[in-house]
Parts: C-alpha cells; sequence; structure tokens
C-alpha cells in the first residue's frame, strides 16, 4: 500500500519540533567532559547521538506511526527496517560527531522524508549557532533559535546566481581528500571555505558557496536533509561521475552514497 505524505506545514513543525529537542539534549552533553566510542566501522559515537536518536524516533514514531524510520545508530546496531518502502523517515541525530568531539560546533541533527527515492522534505539544526535549515515542495527557509529554545521567523533562501569572478567552494572539514582536491583544479574556483557536517549543503543553500564536491564515503542518513533543504533552495545533488540526482533507499548498497557533487547553480 503507498503510504501519502504529510504537507510540508505539518513536517516543518513537527521535524524542527523534534530536531530541537534532540539538539538541546546535545549541547547539555557538548557543555560536559563526555567521552566517545568507537563503533565497529571505526566511527566514533558519543551519548548525544545515542540520546538524540532516542528522541526523534520517539517522536517520528507518534507523529506518523505507519511511516518506517532509517536512522544511523538503529542500522549501526543492525536495527534497520526490512522493507521501508516507497516513504520513510532519515535521521542522522548527530552528523559531524568528530566535530562535536573535536568541540569546533559545526555539528547538526539532521531528519529528512524520503518519496519514492527522493528527499521531499529536510530539517537541519545547527545547535551550537542556534539556526534551523529547513526545505521541500514549498521552498526552503532558515530560521534562528532564541534563548529559550523556541524557532523564531522564518526567512526563505535560495541559491545564488554563479559569480563571474569564480566560485566559494566548500569540503568536509574531516574528511577532505586528496581527489577532492583534484577535482577542485578542474573548476574556476576563486575562494575555499571548510565546514563540517551537513552544513555544507545549507552554505550552498543560503547562497554563500557554490559547490561541494565529495569523494569520500557517506551514507544516507549524512546527506538526505541536507539535500533536501538544497533542493528546495534550488540547487542539486548529482552523482560523480554518472551526474545523476543522488537517490535513497540503497538497500543493496547498505545505504551508502556514491561519490557526489553539491550544486548551487550549475555553472554554464
Amino acid at each position: 500500500m503507498t503510504k501519502i505524505s504529510p504537507s510540508d506545514e505539518d513536517l516543518a513543525q513537527a521535524l524542527s519540533g523534534y530536531a530541537l529537542e534532540a539538539g538541546a539534549a546535545a549541547l547539555e552533553i557538548y557543555n560536559t567532559e563526555f567521552t566517545a566510542d568507537i563503533k565497529e566501522d571505526k566511527s566514533p559515537v558519543t551519548q548525544a547521538d545515542r540520546l538524540g536518536e532516542e528522541i526523534i524516533l520517539k517522536g517520528l514514531k507518534s507523529f506518523a506511526p505507519s511511516i518506517p524510520i532509517l536512522a544511523e545508530e538503529s542500522a549501526s546496531e543492525g536495527n534497520a527496517p526490512d522493507d521501508l518502502g516507497n516513504l520513510f523517515f532519515l535521521v542522522d541525530p548527530l552528523d559531524g560527531t568528530r566535530e562535536f568531539i573535536n568541540r569546533t560546533g559545526e555539528f547538526t541533527v539532521n531528519i529528512a522524508l524520503i518519496e519514492n527515492g527522493r528527499a521531499i522534505y529536510g530539517v537541519v539544526y545547527a545547535p551550537a549557532s542556534n539556526i534551523v535549515y529547513a526545505g521541500g515542495r514549498e521552498g526552503a527557509w532558515k530560521a534562528l533559535v532564541d534563548e529559550n529554545g523556541a524557532l523564531g521567523k522564518r526567512s526563505t533562501i535560495n541559491v545564488r546566481t554563479t559569480p563571474s569572478d569564480g566560485l566559494i567552494a566548500v569540503a568536509s572539514r574531516s574528511h577532505r581528500s586528496r581527489e577532492t582536491d583534484e577535482y577542485l583544479k578542474t573548476l574556476n574556483v576563486a575562494d575555499f571555505t571548510a565546514a563540517g557536517s551537513s552544513l555544507k549543503f545549507c552554505l550552498l543553500a543560503e547562497g554563500k558557496a557554490d559547490v561541494y564536491p565529495r569523494f569520500g564515503r557517506t551514507m544516507e542518513w549524512d546527506t538526505g536533509a541536507g539535500q533536501a533543504v538544497l533542493e528546495a533552495a534550488g540547487g542539486s545533488v548529482l552523482t560523480h561521475p554518472h551526474g545523476e540526482p543522488l537517490a535513497y533507499g540503497k538497500s543493496a548498497r547498505g545505504y551508502d552514497n556514491p561519490h557526489f557533487i553539491a550544486w548551487g547553480r550549475i555553472p554554464g
């Protein structure tokens, strides 16, 4: 049976609320002398990852109990749903765990809704900078979070026109590769900025950068929410070298992504 996706406004209210709650919990842990464990895939995990996922899963199961959820920490423990179907939530409770551990502030809470392989709505919350980004079928927006944890007025965001004097490229702070540097040499790049987590997609979405190449390994929960925001703002995320839209529900790949290039506006 085909499931019907909730409206953008219902998603905005629900997903941003769960992201804010998970982000607040993460900040409490961030301000303590926390420790990190190492998962089987050699990536780090903290109490903030686990608690954030617990908060988000509880909220999503209450909001839309019939829609399955693919979440990072559950999947890493072998608890991914057997059948995601055509509609599912995608959750990364703490993207940028290394940034969290290194206290750069560049970590995010990510929740996306996937329909027929496409990220149709996403929320990215950056707790350390008090900004929520979101986007779906009706466009993209960002909003500040006040000192009481309430979401402020939404402001529409859009990608910018490609500048004639060269692109601003953004790449991972913790995972930048030689292949990334080689690719950037093929573009007319005027400036470069490093950023952690899904904030890279958001920099493109709000017109502060133009291209983000990623040639290292990522998982679907790393990219779903950020891609939804970027595409809603007028950008694109294309596989490399094939140039196809980055798709979701890739169970045969274990839900990892091929290499991709995220664009504000593609030059030319």
